[in-house]
Order: structure tokens, then C-alpha cells, then sequence
């Protein structure tokens, strides 16, 4: 595995560029950085069956999101709002800031 730097993060909103939910577009969830996946919401859904814990909880089947693989995503940029690559910009007080390739704004995560 990879297991490299990757340069998207938590709330970032990403479109699904491969895959079934190809053109959707969710907000990440979580990253799993050991296996290079990502939870999107509201993408690639599955039912997970649920039994029954004890009498008062009964069994159910609940729909959630499952991982993606981090290649399969990619950034929109807030400002120009389309499927962008990003790079890296050192700020004068020197700070590290992700850039938007095509319009040059600074990508900063919705929290």
C-alpha cells in the first residue's frame, strides 16, 4: 500500500469521478490513510442487516455509507465550483495553504 499524503481532508466536498455514484457530489466523512479510502456522505450506500440485541431492540437492516478508494474522488473547489487539482503555496507568514490549480484561491475545509 501507498500509505502516502494525501491531499484531501475531513469536509472537504469531493465528486465521485469513478465507480457506480460517478458525478455525485458528498462531503467526506472519514479517512482511513492506511488502506487509502474515504466515506463520502450520502455515496455508495449498502444495507447492513442488523440482528435483534435483546427483546427490546428488534433487528433491521440500516443503509450507510461505505468506503471508497481515495482515486476515485476528486476535489471541488469552492470558489470556482468545479472538479479541480490542487497544489500547495507557502503564505508570507509561512504558512502551507492548498491552491486551486485552475482559479489560484485557497481551498480551506468547510468545519
Amino acid at each position: 500500500m501507498r500509505q502516502g499524503n494525501s491531499k484531501i481532508r475531513v469536509n472537504d466536498k469531493v465528486e465521485v469521478i469513478a465507480g457506480k455514484d460517478k458525478g455525485r457530489v458528498g462531503k467526506v466523512l472519514r479517512i482511513e490513510r492506511e488502506n487509502d479510502r474515504i466515506i463520502v456522505e450520502r455515496i455508495n450506500l449498502i444495507k447492513k442487516h442488523q440482528k435483534a440485541t435483546d427483546a427490546s431492540q428488534p433487528g433491521q437492516i440500516i443503509e450507510r455509507e461505505a468506503a471508497i478508494h481515495i482515486s476515485n474522488v476528486m476535489l471541488v473547489c469552492p470558489e470556482c465550483a468545479e472538479t479541480v487539482r490542487m497544489g500547495k503555496h507557502l503564505l508570507d507568514d509561512g504558512t502551507k495553504v492548498r491552491i486551486c490549480k485552475n482559479c489560484k484561491a485557497t481551498i480551506e475545509s468547510a468545519k
